[in-house]
């Protein structure tokens, strides 16, 4: 059957809310939310009369929502580019599920429960953060709330997420005047890791040949990231707990401290309070690092968020690959995915289907996920040994063993050194 054009209707036996639902709506040009009450009706479309759609691929009136005691009864009127659900063309369908979604041209329609904040939360307006789902306009509130302080600033979240993003916005609305300067503190060697973060004199190692300032000094006035912060030395983490507590170094080779201004935000996909409890992440350092904490929600949890992500990726795409725009059976594909990898497989799998595109329209047929629809979850690293297995099970490629454990190359590279 071609799912393109098979027409039925389908039921998801799965509670639904008692009150108020909200409809996340998500088109190329705006991401808009509407309000469906109890016994209440919406219709969806380009007319001004209803809710209000910015698709060009939407009819005028193009999809009618009725909220039931069941949920929400969804009924396509007769519209010219049809209603689509889980990449099937329909012509009603009761939806009872919070997190349901169906598709209107190039636009995704959410539906979830109404949350008691709801009408609290600002719109996303923060710099660089793509989306607008109820998780991420709280994240965005957190923010800008967190941003102006002084405190050091942790930010969890699985990888691909957006750490390095959230780093940078928090950065920009700061209203710091240094520089914001990033460091993978996992893909330092152990030898240099002292010199990058503190900085050296001239002869204090074979190869100094001149004095260099540290990451510390480097961002004075500003903000210094540092990623991937869980897989900091322990003679590392001691160090740099003296510093964030009083803000001053000493470069290596040097007995002089200087006072820096500098802001700590740090990063991790790991578990901190599992390592410290394992002896393997100092508690202390923990505490002072983490004074203020950020969860980035991983993409599964926001798929509103999927249309405008995607349209956001394939413009960066466009200096090489030209205009593309995604067709509603690619959109639809990418929504009934989980992404492990977050917006770093999206942005890849986006890429790829750019790829093979034709006419500048992304189709469902481009978007290949046959090698990670199945995949489980990669097992997190846990020691260097681990990576010396992954490397002898991979006959020394590190590329093939990085991307199976499911971390930067450089990373897994220093875990390498680390072990020896």
């Amino acid at each position: 059957m071609n799912t393109e054009h098979a027409e039925h209707t389908q039921e998801i036996a799965v509670q639904s809310p008692e009150g108020a639902w909200v409809i996340e709506i998500t088109s190329p040009e705006a991401t808009t939310t509407a309000r469906l009450s109890p016994g209440g009706k919406l219709v969806l479309g380009t007319s001004a009369t209803g809710v209000r759609v910015e698709d060009r691929s939407v009819s005028h009136r193009h999809v009618e929502l009725t909220w039931t005691a069941q949920g929400v009864h969804v009924k396509d009127l007769g519209s010219r580019n049809g209603t689509y659900l889980a990449a099937a063309r329909i012509r009603e369908a009761q939806l009872v599920a919070t997190g349901s979604h169906f598709q209107i041209g190039k636009t995704l329609v959410v539906l979830r429960a109404e949350a008691p904040d709801e009408e609290r939360v600002a719109p996303n307006d923060v710099p660089g953060l793509v989306g607008n789902s109820l998780v991420m306009r709280r994240l965005a509130e957190e923010i800008r709330r967190v941003a102006p302080l002084r405190a050091p600033v942790l930010v969890l979240g699985e990888s691909g997420t957006g750490k390095d993003v959230v780093a940078s916005a928090l950065h920009r609305l700061s209203g710091r005047r240094g520089p914001l300067v990033p460091l993978n503190v996992g893909a330092l060697s152990e030898g240099l890791a002292d010199a990058e973060l503190f900085g050296h004199t001239k002869g204090a190692f074979t190869g100094a040949v001149a004095e260099r300032a540290g990451a510390f000094e480097l961002a004075d006035g500003g903000t210094l990231f540092l990623d991937e912060i869980a897989d900091l030395s322990p003679a590392l983490q001691v160090k740099l707990l003296r510093v964030v507590e009083d803000g001053r170094v000493r470069a290596l080779g040097s007995g002089v401290y200087r006072e820096v201004s500098t802001r700590v935000v740090s990063a991790t996909w790991a578990d901190l309070p599992e390592r410290a409890a394992q002896g393997r992440f100092r508690e202390d350092l923990l505490h002072r690092i983490s004074t203020l904490v950020l969860r980035l929600p991983p993409l599964r949890a926001r798929r509103s968020d999927i249309a405008a992500l995607s349209a956001t990726l394939l413009r960066r795409f466009e200096p090489e690959l030209g205009p593309l725009t995604l067709s509603s059976l690619a959109l639809s594909v990418l929504t009934q995915h989980d992404w492990p990898g977050n917006v770093r497989e999206l942005s890849a799998v986006l890429y790829r289907a750019a790829l093979t595109a034709r006419g500048g329209v992304v189709q469902g047929s481009d978007v290949q996920l046959a090698s990670t629809v199945k995949q489980q979850r990669a097992k997190v690293l846990a020691t260097p040994d681990e990576a010396l297995k992954a490397l002898r099970e991979h006959r020394g490629n590190a590329s093939a063993a990085a991307r199976a454990l499911r971390v930067p190359r450089s990373t897994f590279r220093a875990w390498v050194e680390r072990a020896g």
